[in-house]
Formats: C-alpha cells, sequence, structure tokens
C-alpha cells in the first residue's frame, strides 16, 4: 500500500522477544497491520489486513498448542 505514513505508529515488541532473539514488531493503523523485524527496522514493512493477522495468530496458536 503506497503511502501509508508510518512515521507516528506506535509499534510493539513481541513478548517474546529479548536481545538474542529475531523477533517481530507490530502496529495498529486504521486499516491493516504492518509487521516490520525488530532488528531491521529500515528494511520494510509488511501489511496484512485485520482478518490475515487474526487468522496468523489463529494458527500459530493451534501449532504451539498441538
Amino acid at each position: 500500500m503506497d503511502g501509508l505514513d508510518l512515521s507516528g505508529a506506535s509499534w510493539r515488541k513481541s513478548s517474546r522477544s529479548d536481545a538474542t532473539r529475531e523477533c517481530v514488531e507490530v502496529a495498529a493503523v486504521a486499516s491493516h497491520v504492518p509487521i516490520r523485524d525488530s532488528k531491521a527496522t529500515d528494511v520494510g514493512t509488511l501489511l496484512v489486513t485485520p482478518i490475515a493477522w487474526r487468522a496468523l495468530l489463529h494458527s500459530l496458536g493451534a501449532r504451539a498448542n498441538g
């Protein structure tokens, strides 16, 4: 999505993050969930819809519990 300004986004780091792991950060904006690498924030951002984000979290939770 061209033109989405994320400069003022409030990024949250994964709760499983620490100094030795590769982790992700997410932010909430109006129509998408931006996702980025916490150790390379300038590389780029993946934008997914809130529905896709919930499906991803559900899938990861199912794998962790399975």
